[in-house]
Formats: C-alpha cells, sequence, structure tokens
C-alpha cells in the first residue's frame, strides 16, 4: 500500500481533466503544477472509447480542442499535433473542421504523453472519494483510495470523469453479456457470434443509437437489426450559426446569471442540438443503406418509431422485447439475440459525486460560477466538478466547446487557492521569495 499527497488531484483523464492540466502547465507557478496529479482508470487516454469508430467524425471543429480559444500559440493544439506527427498536410488537404473522432482521440493521448510537469497516473480506478475534516466539520482536505490498495489525498480536488450511462431501467439485471451500452461497444464487439441471422436490437434515436444501427451491419455482417426509438423519426442536428453562439465561452456567464424560466426554456429549444438529432452525413448514410435493403427486398434492416421498449426479459440465450406502439396502440414481442443501448447518458452527477456528496451531507450537489462545490462553513479544501453543471451552467457544459475557456477559468482558481509554498531559508537565515513562483 503506497501513500500519496499532492495539491491537486484530478479524477479522469479526459478532455476535461487534460484541458486543465495544459492551463495549469500554462499558467500556474511550476510547484503548483508539478503538484498536479490525474488519475486515469483506463490503461491509456481514450476519448469516447467505445466509440471509436473508424469511420466516424466529431461534430465540434478541431479549433475548440483543449488549448487554442485560450492560447492559439500554444504547444498541445491540435495543430501541432498533426504538425509533430506529420500529419498536418493531409489535414490540410482533407478541406474539413472535423476531424475523425479516433483522431481527436489521438490528440488527447499525445497531450498527456507531452506535459512537463503535470503527472497522470494509469489503470488507477478510485474506489472512495472522502472529505478529510477537522473537529468543526470544515473541509481541509481529500482522500482517494484506490483499487490497487493506494491512497491519494490532497486539498483541491477536480472530478472530471463524465456522466454515468444511461440503461433504462427495463433493461437492468438482464445479462450484460447480450445488453450492452454504446459506451462498451468496441471492446465487446469482438466477443460476439458471426452467426448468420444474429437478431439485434438498436435502442435510441440520435447519435450513439444510430451510429450502433450503422455499425453493426458491418461488425456482425449477417445479423438482422431493427432501430427502436419513441419519436417520430431520426432528425438532423438542428445547427443555426445564430444559436450555435450558445456554445461560446462568455455564454456561460450570460447563463449563469439567467433566471430559471430562461434558462429551461434554453435548455428545452437546445435539446435538439446536442441529445435528440444526428450528423447529417450520418442521416443521409442510414437512409441510404434503409433504400438499399428495401430495393433488394431483402428486407433486412428495420426501424421502428413511435416505439417504447415497456419490459424486457431474458429466456436462455434470447432477450425478448415487450414493445408498444403509440401510432396503433398495440404492443407486440420481438426475440433478440443481442440488445444495443444508444440511449445516452444519465442527467444526474456520476455516482462518484454523490457519494462525495452523502459523505459531506449535502442534500443537494451545487457548485458556484467558478464550478467550486459548495462545503461547509470553515472549509480550507476545495473541489471543482467539471462536466454535470448543464442546470447552471448551459448545456455547452459537458461538451468541447468551452473547455479552452473553463480550463483557465479553473486553471486561475486552483492558483489562488492553493497552499503558499514552505518558504526556502536561505544560509543567512533570511525568508527568500516563495520557491518555484514566476
Amino acid at each position: 500500500m503506497s501513500k500519496h499527497d499532492v495539491e491537486v488531484l484530478a479524477i479522469g483523464a479526459g478532455p476535461a481533466n487534460l484541458s486543465l492540466a495544459v492551463a495549469l502547465e500554462e499558467l500556474a507557478p511550476v510547484r503548483l503544477a508539478e503538484g498536479t496529479l490525474l488519475l486515469e482508470r483506463g490503461d491509456a487516454v481514450a476519448w469516447q472509447r467505445g466509440m471509436l469508430l473508424p469511420w466516424a467524425q466529431s461534430q465540434v471543429s478541431f479549433l475548440k480542442d483543449l488549448v487554442t480559444l485560450r492560447n492559439p500559440r500554444s504547444k498541445f493544439s491540435f495543430v501541432n499535433f498533426l504538425h509533430e506527427t506529420g500529419r498536418l498536410e493531409d489535414f490540410i488537404n482533407l478541406s474539413s473542421f472535423t476531424p475523425y473522432r479516433s483522431e481527436i482521440s489521438e490528440y488527447h493521448r499525445w497531450v498527456a504523453e507531452s506535459l512537463d510537469r503535470v503527472k497522470v497516473r494509469y489503470g488507477t480506478r478510485v474506489s472512495s472519494l472522502l472529505p478529510s475534516r477537522d473537529e468543526r466539520g470544515g473541509v481541509h482536505g481529500w482522500v482517494a483510495r484506490t483499487a490497487d490498495g493506494a491512497t491519494f489525498t490532497s486539498r483541491q480536488l477536480v472530478v472530471g470523469i463524465g456522466r454515468d450511462a444511461n440503461v433504462p431501467a427495463v433493461f437492468e439485471g438482464l445479462d450484460t453479456d447480450r445488453v450492452v451500452h454504446s459506451t462498451e461497444y468496441l471492446t465487446r464487439v469482438s466477443e460476439w457470434s458471426k452467426a448468420a441471422g444474429q437478431r439485434v436490437a438498436v435502442i435510441g434515436g440520435a447519435q450513439s443509437a444510430a451510429e450502433l444501427f450503422h455499425s453493426v451491419q458491418t461488425d456482425l455482417p449477417d445479423c438482422e437489426p431493427v432501430l427502436i426509438m419513441r419519436s417520430i423519426g431520426l432528425q438532423n442536428y438542428q445547427s443555426s450559426k445564430f444559436t450555435n453562439e450558445l456554445f461560446y465561452g462568455d455564454f456561460v456567464e450570460k447563463f449563469y446569471r439567467a433566471d430559471g424560466d430562461a434558462r429551461a426554456q434554453i435548455l428545452r429549444e437546445m435539446h435538439q442540438h446536442n441529445y435528440a438529432g444526428l450528423a447529417p452525413e450520418t442521416l443521409e448514410q442510414l437512409y441510404r443503406d434503409v433504400y438499399l435493403d428495401r430495393r433488394r427486398g431483402t428486407k433486412r434492416l428495420a426501424i421502428r418509431t413511435m416505439t417504447d421498449v415497456t419490459a424486457a426479459k431474458q429466456v436462455g440465450d434470447e432477450i425478448i422485447l415487450t414493445l408498444s406502439h403509440r401510432l396503433t396502440g398495440t404492443t407486440e414481442e420481438i426475440v433478440c439475440d443481442l440488445v444495443l443501448l444508444g440511449t445516452g447518458f444519465r442527467s444526474e452527477p456520476p455516482a462518484v459525486i454523490r457519494g462525495l456528496a452523502d459523505a459531506l451531507q449535502l442534500d443537494e450537489v451545487e457548485v458556484g460560477r467558478d464550478y467550486r462545490l459548495d462545503l461547509p462553513p470553515g472549509s480550507t479544501a476545495s473541489c471543482y466538478l467539471q462536466g454535470v453543471n448543464e442546470a447552471t451552467h448551459g448545456i455547452s457544459d459537458s461538451l468541447l466547446s468551452v473547455l479552452a475557456h473553463r480550463s483557465e477559468e479553473l486553471a486561475r482558481t486552483v492558483i489562488r487557492h492553493a497552499a503558499p509554498a514552505a518558504p526556502v531559508p536561505e544560509p543567512d537565515g533570511r525568508t527568500p521569495a516563495v520557491a518555484g513562483s514566476r
């Protein structure tokens, strides 16, 4: 069992915490940057690990990388990544603002490997995360214990692990070998039988479900997939340049200061921009898939709209779904060999944050404008939450669009709340300036 004490402990090495790591490298005193540690449960950095499909593209401009909107001259930019890896001219010739998803993941890994001061520890799963209190109940630090028996303590904590996968209640308790969320798709696809006639149900009506429906046709080449959704049909993302300005970094402040009714309207109207639509290219490809299937008369592909899955049970190696059709009011049962969930993520804070809130005896998880969790009076520690503050900071909070701006805000707040460095005595006993400051 090992023990480690750092000033800033960040849980997760996804884009949010990597962007913060870059900001601390560039803005913080050397001592503080070197006292920052990211704990990553994976063996390497990977963005959207389960959906790194070879043909899938991001819907976000490469200029909205981890740093460019804050510091276009940074060595950690996506453009410099392309230059360092010898792909800049090829990418320019591609004439696209949106890289492949796997390319963004490679960029994030390159950034993690290029950090000079902030450290990343891989293969480290946090099993418990608790506050360290004084006798009056104030929080003065954090204790993270990991599955391998190590303990990490810090004064400042950053949680940036993303949200938990949304597995609808109807599928809970079923065989996880046969009911698979999109976050595990690529890590599990090699395990599945390639036998002809595999019956596959894909649940959901947005981008991840559409990608699963398209991909499984190749990964299980002789399967019979059906796409099941509640909506009236697949739709494009809404991508008006006017409403896209709501993803600007400075809109966070406007959203935070808005009243509750205004926030609710914005989130409601922006839902189609982020959660309920498909990229135009994906939508076009899927319709062509269905068109060609109809033209051949094979009837291999099926799409069920306005349909709810009201029950699911397992009988032997089969999953039986009960479907309720809103248009006709009828119900039916279908038998599947595999169910793929393109059902997105839960809106509430992830289990790690809920557990931390319980340990702090907080009725609600609330953060201020600076993303700091509200702690009991007298607390000297700080906890920052990334990517789970949509209700207070806007729909862009879980997206790449605001990473560079938010990381600067967080970095400057972390710097302000850092413990003062111990003075280093000079030979004659005089106290010099703080070590490591700049």
